[in-house]
């Protein structure tokens, strides 16, 4: 294989890099990708774009890592030998978007609001994502790209409703402070 082509799929499931982070790589991924989720929604914000613009780029975004995430899979566990790549975090890319959509949150809120239920969704799906609730811990024995993404994508799917709950139904919103959409 080409230099560049492995140079792109390398920069693309480490989340640029973030995977190779010497302890917590799926942290640091996450957070890479939390990063980017903020400025998208700072863009749509400032845009003027309806909320559902923001909605469908995060759907993209899982759509494309979760593709991504199997189509690679297999060439990720020959190139760094492991079943379970630790540099490959674009499945914590994919999961942690995917607990970020659909959020009650505004486009207008202030930075305060937005940073308590991105943090708040941040920790949810970094405990789910380690705890690995059923059926989650049973994806990981599907092979390749599928073993490495379907895991995520089911801690990701608890944390969303885990945060659709506390931002919708309780007094959390309120006493942060969060603006919610209506």
């Amino acid at each position: 294989m080409r230099r560049g082509p492995a140079r792109v799929r390398t920069a693309c499931i480490t989340v640029l890099g973030s995977g190779f982070a010497p302890v917590a790589s799926g942290t640091w991924g996450s957070l890479v990708s939390v990063g980017i989720f903020l400025l998208l929604w700072w863009g749509t914000a400032e845009l003027g774009a309806p909320r559902g613009a923001l909605e469908s780029l995060l759907v993209l975004g899982v759509a494309l890592a979760s593709w991504l995430s199997v189509a690679w899979g297999s060439w990720a566990v020959e190139r760094f030998r492991s079943r379970d790549p630790k540099p490959f975090v674009l499945d914590e890319f994919a999961g942690q978007w995917m607990s970020l959509l659909v959020l009650p949150i505004a486009l207008h809120a202030d930075w305060w609001s937005v940073g308590c239920v991105v943090g708040g969704q941040f920790v949810l799906f970094r405990i789910l994502d380690v705890i690995k609730p059923p059926p989650a811990r049973q994806a990981e024995r599907l092979r390749d790209g599928w073993g490495i993404l379907t895991d995520d994508l089911v801690a990701g799917l608890y944390a969303n409703l885990v945060g659709q709950c506390v931002w919708r139904l309780t007094p959390a919103a309120a006493w942060l402070g969060v603006e919610l959409a209506g």
